[in-house]
């Protein structure tokens, strides 16, 4: 089973830089769409981005498009995504999220089975 573990969040300014990781575990991460979501109190996952399982599908939602960068290393089994520009509407709960699935991703949550614990991000000044 696919386990997930994101880590790099923390405390930035507006106009800063973070580069979230999300690490897999227990299965080969060749086959796995993986998406990042993020989520604040009183409100659903919004999905942010998404990568297909060799990278030949990318979307981002409008919110984060040429802010956001999603990019994954299969042999080390790390997802990313670089995060600059960033805004105090970014803050949120980030997680990764993943699902056996070849050639697409989504940016809907009920496509995805394995989830990480989210690692929190504060753009503030």
């Amino acid at each position: 089973q696919l386990q997930l573990v994101e880590s790099g969040g923390g405390l930035v300014q507006p106009g800063g830089s973070l580069r979230l990781s999300c690490a897999a575990s227990g299965v080969a991460l060749d086959s796995y769409a993986i998406a990042w979501f993020r989520q604040v109190p009183g409100k659903g996952r919004e999905g942010v981005s998404c990568i297909s399982h060799n990278a030949g599908y990318i979307k981002y939602a409008d919110s984060v498009k040429g802010r956001f960068t999603v990019s994954r290393d299969n042999d080390r089994k790390t997802i990313y995504l670089q995060m600059n520009s960033l805004k105090p509407e970014d803050t949120g709960v980030y997680y990764c999220a993943g699902a056996f699935w070849i050639g697409l991703a989504s940016l809907f949550e009920t496509n995805y089975d394995s989830w990480g614990q989210g690692t929190q991000v504060t753009v503030s000044s």
